[in-house]
């Protein structure tokens, strides 16, 4: 309560004398320090508004032009041509006033010609920077063979481009990005799928592709190219709302990265000293933001790339919400948010309008690490729910967070910076352990579930032993806006701030500081069980998580740079190789390449399985090749990934493109097979959470999640971008090895405390025949499943109730049904071998289905044609 009183600024009683008043001269004065930090920020937002308004012109550009005309004026010269004449007597007149005078009159119809002519400039120069950064041809040539319309190029870009621009000052010259030509995107296409797919897979996808390019896709792009006009982007507002803030699959592992800190320099071991230079660089960086002080990221030098994603790095927390997140965005914020040993604080970061000095954080945090006070009931485990299910939270959050302290305290973490997390266990890179670094990793990524806050923009990890890292959310930006911060926040650390010998942050703490406040919460019963179902969602999918970080010292960049390819493409190619030796077939894979060059551009996809790769890697595994042969494999294969990945970041990828026209088909309702087998054979990448179900709209209301099981030739459903939201509950899925027409397709749902294996399956290596042959279960007590036979070849099977439907089934098959499973339990179609199984997963106190296998069936063996099933689930929880 002292805290609370030394905040009041004043205090009046009244008695029978009258009023008594009772000044607080010192919260006074922060109360005005607050109130000119405040104005002060206005006004440079003011300002640094201006400046990139009329980028690339300034305030001494308008001057000089002024004064020109002037000058030109007293000499005899008319250089506006008249047109100063005509502004002279426009001007309204009478005998008092400004514009009394010739002189004064003459002054500003100068004035407002020159401009009239400035503004002019500023868009003549702005739209031919535009034009100037639309050009991508240097990204094509050879590395010392620029050609001399390059160069010519640089020369005006540099002419152009002020020699002092602010981080946003390039973003109304950066061009919008294009939208490819349906039959680039097409043709691309086709080329991506063709080591994938056999000549009479590969006919079937031309055909559809030409039908789909002569019929549906001319309505869909004429959309497409309309939004490229009237939006800044027309893939990254669709692409932030369904690919990242509708997906309801946990945050955790599935969307969430994480940062290492300096795996090979120690600073210190002191855990809060640590933190006060981190976080005083980090909020050092903020305010570097806030007043544009930092210069925009340029390739070459020369060419600017988009800054907008940096805007949300800070006071960012993405709001759960039961069909979509929000992502909430402070203009500021004057505090953090911690967590330790199952406690929440609030720590101030300023004082009155003083940002705190390092030395002054780290007693802040030691604060925090010796207070000895335990958890409030409910409280160490609730970040838990950032880490469970979207749907959970957000009903969680409405139910038990919208009143109260409750809605005060989660306030206090939503409306933080940052969060931070100060852990009790220690981890460090070892070279003499082997696994130190995968344990550093898997920290970072999820901790124990419940002490990282998975909402927010970024949580800053600190050890026991002093070592940091980040878990970042990925709506609001991706990696590399984060690694800018990190670079600057380690730098600053290691060589401008420093500690004592003793490991201590330098100077002084000022003990007056009051201490941080810890958060208060009324956490009911109920809401704990809702805590505690979210925790052992999350802990199941981060006990499946297999993580293996190792530092490769054999060599690096520069040798691969000194054989004359790129070391980008030279690691996508050793995937492909490794890959195929493992597994023995090739799949669709993804990496990820920026878009940043044109305005609120993001990411695109390179699918770096091409034809010059795969033949590459068959040349290597026959062994038979001689060593120039394989080397001119080798280079026609790093050419062919270095391209495409130019055309990626250029505009013209393949899989946004096709996402975009996908969305635009499901807004209209408009059904394409083409997209459809392309969201199948791409593992469902064109197909967001919320869009599987046909004939379901982006804006379709009380529509069910819905996920999508794609028995694709060579690929699992994920094999297309990573980060694609995962179904409900922590979906995995897995194909068969052994190779056979039809494809077999497995999943494990996490649910209800538990993982049951949907698919029968007990590893990713089960072999058809156990797959194949189910035989005859019963459910244990009460159980009211019957058994049926699934092929008219002799496979047996059973039939559990469910809540999927079945609408068509693999010829041969002698059962078709449609029931439902009981309530709580989980349904999911299964694809065997000749045969469409549904099962489900057992309720409490139930027991699950012995399993029988039987020898591998006849019709698995005799099917020729293959068959590619996509199967639409509900789930019913």
């Amino acid at each position: 309560m002292a805290e609370a009183h030394q905040a009041v600024a004043f205090q009046f009683t009244v008695t029978p004398e009258g009023v008594d008043f009772r000044l607080s001269r010192e919260a006074l004065k922060h109360v005005y320090l607050s109130g000119i930090n405040s104005w002060k920020k206005r006004l440079i937002r003011i300002k640094n508004g201006i400046l990139r308004g009329v980028y690339p012109g300034s305030p001494t550009s308008w001057l000089v032009v002024v004064m020109a005309t002037v000058g030109s004026s007293f000499c005899n010269v008319d250089v506006s041509l008249g047109l100063v004449g005509c502004i002279q007597r426009c001007l309204p007149q009478g005998r008092c006033g400004p514009y009394q005078t010739p002189q004064t009159r003459a002054l500003l119809s100068m004035a407002i010609f020159s401009t009239g002519v400035w503004v002019t400039g500023i868009f003549f120069f702005r739209q031919t920077l535009k034009l100037l950064l639309s050009y991508h041809g240097w990204m094509f040539e050879m590395h010392g063979k620029t050609s001399n319309l390059t160069r010519i190029w640089a020369m005006c870009v540099r002419l152009l481009s002020s020699r002092h621009p602010m981080l946003y000052s390039f973003q109304t010259s950066l061009p919008k990005l294009p939208v490819p030509r349906v039959s680039a995107t097409i043709q691309r296409y086709l080329e991506s799928v063709r080591p994938l797919l056999d000549d009479e897979e590969y006919y079937r996808m031309e055909m559809l592709a030409k039908e789909f390019q002569n019929k549906t896709a001319p309505r869909l792009q004429k959309y497409l190219v309309l939004k490229s006009w009237w939006a800044s982007n027309y893939v990254s507002d669709w692409w932030e709302e369904y690919i990242y803030l509708r997906g309801r699959s946990p945050l955790m592992v599935n969307s969430n990265y994480y940062v290492m800190d300096l795996v090979l320099i120690k600073n210190t071991d002191v855990q809060a000293a640590r933190l006060g230079n981190i976080i005083h660089a980090m909020i050092m960086y903020r305010r570097k933001l806030d007043r544009e002080e930092i210069k925009p990221v340029m390739a070459l030098g020369i060419v600017p790339m988009c800054s907008y994603q940096m805007e949300r790095m800070f006071n960012t927390t993405r709001v759960p919400g039961k069909e979509t997140d929000v992502l909430q965005h402070l203009s500021d914020s004057r505090h953090v948010a911690v967590y330790h040993k199952g406690r929440f604080f609030k720590l101030w970061l300023y004082e009155g309008s003083r940002l705190l000095k390092p030395q002054d954080l780290e007693m802040q945090f030691q604060r925090i690490l010796d207070d000895p006070s335990p958890p409030q009931p409910g409280e160490e485990k609730l970040a838990a729910l950032t880490a469970g299910g979207r749907v959970e939270w957000a009903q969680a959050r409405q139910a038990f967070f919208s009143s109260g302290k409750n809605k005060a305290a989660l306030e206090a973490i939503e409306r933080a910076a940052f969060f931070v997390a100060l852990d009790e266990e220690s981890y460090r890179y070892d070279p003499e352990d082997e696994a130190s670094l995968s344990l550093y990793g898997k920290a970072l990524l999820h901790g124990n579930c419940y002490n990282r806050w998975f909402d927010k923009s970024f949580t800053l990890i600190s050890f026991k032993n002093g070592q940091l890292g980040l878990n970042a959310e990925h709506a609001w930006a991706d990696a590399p806006i984060i690694g800018h911060l990190w670079e600057f926040v380690l730098g600053t650390d290691s060589f401008h701030l420093g500690y004592t010998e003793t490991g201590h942050c330098l100077g002084k703490p000022n003990p007056a500081l009051p201490p941080p406040t810890r958060l208060q919460w009324d956490i009911p019963k109920q809401c704990q069980a809702v805590i505690e179902s979210s925790y052992q969602v999350a802990k199941a999918l981060a006990d499946d998580v297999e993580l293996y970080c190792f530092q490769f010292l054999p060599f690096g960049k520069g040798l691969i740079k000194k054989c004359r390819t790129s070391p980008d493409a030279f690691v996508q190619i050793a995937l492909q190789l490794a890959h195929f030796r493992d597994r023995g077939k090739f799949c669709l894979t993804y990496e990820a390449s920026m878009t940043r060059m044109f305005r609120e551009g993001r990411t695109e996809t390179v699918r770096s399985c091409t034809s010059e790769s795969t033949a590459f890697v068959q040349a290597m595994v026959e062994k038979s090749h001689a060593k120039a042969d394989l080397r001119d494999l080798f280079q026609k294969a790093a050419k062919k990934h270095q391209n495409m990945y130019r055309l990626a970041m250029t505009g013209a990828g393949i899989d946004r493109h096709l996402f975009c026209l996908y969305l635009v088909s499901k807004y209209l309702g408009v059904s394409s097979p083409f997209l459809a087998e392309v969201s199948t054979v791409v593992g469902c990448v064109l197909c967001p959470t919320a869009l599987l179900h046909p004939g379901l709209g982006p804006s379709h209301e009380g529509a069910q999640p819905v996920f999508c099981l794609a028995g694709s030739p060579e690929a699992p459903w994920r094999a297309g971008p990573a980060f694609l939201p995962t179904p409900q509950l922590g979906l995995r899925s897995w194909a068969q090895r052994e190779q056979h027409p039809l494809r077999v397709v497995g999943v494990l749902v996490t649910g209800n405390r538990q993982t049951y294996d949907l698919s029968g399956g007990d590893s990713t290596t089960e072999t058809s025949e156990a797959v194949a042959g189910r035989g005859r279960a019963e459910w244990g007590p009460g159980s009211s499943h019957k058994p049926y036979v699934a092929c008219a070849k002799g496979t047996t099977g059973w039939w559990p109730g469910s809540s999927c439907t079945l609408s068509r089934t693999v010829p041969g098959s002698e059962y078709v049904a449609d029931t439902t499973c009981r309530t709580g339990a989980l349904g999911v179609w299964h694809l065997t071998g000749c045969g469409l199984h549904c099962r489900c997963s057992r309720n409490p106190g139930v027991s699950p289905p012995a399993r029988s296998p039987n020898p591998r069936s006849a019709c698995l063996t005799q099917s020729s044609t293959p068959i590619t099933w996509v199967l639409e689930v509900a789930l019913a929880l």
